[in-house]
């Protein structure tokens, strides 16, 4: 049976393995689903996530072939790497202002205006393949969080289905999560196009409308992820709701910037917050 070699003998860990284990003997196989989000839940999002880094590579490399569109954003910024701009859109986002979001969101439509599915997925998985990860010293793709991917094999072998839902766009993500998670596409719930930040009161819906089911487990990390940890289970059957907090500047992020809504409501609602400091052995494999 898979282990959770990688977390430490914490009551976190205590509480998810008493609740796999309860939910293997209550609830039927179809009942068993999880929901799992991807940035800064799955990976690793700081200092930004990684899909927009993607976005804005492509962005400036238009900028670069074209010089008029270096001082209109979101191409101004990528084309000087400007990840303060950056950081403010997604703060923006998460304190409920979308202003920028358009701007950049417009950018992205652009970018890749005229692309085919496959072009798409071959500029993400070279894009992957390369892209280091601008402070931890690897590569992007190797920033997988190891507990969380051992807890998606530990749920499995209880007989769970476990899914992702991202925010960010469903081809970005299935790249990559066959070879990083052992997820296949089929279950990686998305937005259609390569846009980012499409999650609040939406993921909940995606998640009904692509699975039929409310998850009984739900993972995330953020304040657009409150909807879908309230989603899980119902009025008549338990859920567990995990809130990964980053509190390790040592091993990888210590923030709750994004998160503060989604923290009151752990507290308030008693969900299980996953602490990367104290809960986990190792955070990134290698």
């Amino acid at each position: 049976m898979a282990s959770l070699a990688s977390w430490n003998d914490t009551a976190t860990c205590e509480a998810i393995v008493a609740f796999a284990e309860a939910a293997a003997d209550t609830l039927r196989p179809e009942e068993r689903v999880a929901v799992f989000d991807n940035d800064g839940t799955l990976w690793c999002e700081k200092p930004m996530p990684v899909e927009l880094g993607f976005i804005m590579q492509r962005l400036a490399a238009m900028a670069e072939t074209d010089p008029s569109l270096r001082e209109t954003q979101p191409w101004k910024a990528a084309h000087e790497q400007d990840y303060a701009w950056l950081g403010s859109v997604i703060d923006k986002h998460y304190a409920g202002d979308d202003t920028d979001v358009k701007v950049l969101m417009a950018g992205v439509l652009g970018a890749y205006a005229g692309q085919t599915v496959e072009e798409f997925a071959a500029g993400a998985e070279a894009f992957l393949d390369a892209a280091p990860h601008p402070t931890l010293g690897k590569r992007l793709r190797d920033c997988a969080y190891v507990p969380m991917v051992e807890l998606l094999r530990f749920l499995e072998t209880h007989g769970f289905t476990c899914f992702i839902a991202s925010g960010g766009s469903r081809d970005f993500m299935r790249v990559l999560t066959g070879d990083l998670y052992g997820i296949p596409p089929e279950r990686v719930v998305g937005v259609l196009q390569p846009d980012v930040f499409d999650d609040g009161p939406v993921k909940p819906v995606r998640i009904w409308s692509r699975i039929g089911r409310r998850p009984v487990v739900a993972a995330g990390n953020s304040n657009g992820d409150v909807p879908m940890l309230r989603f899980a289970g119902g009025k008549d059957r338990p859920a567990l709701r995990l809130l990964v907090l980053h509190d390790d500047p040592e091993r990888e992020f210590d923030y709750v910037k994004g998160a503060e809504r989604a923290l009151e409501r752990a507290r308030d609602e008693s969900w299980t917050v996953v602490s990367v400091k104290e809960d986990w052995v190792t955070v990134f494999a290698g």
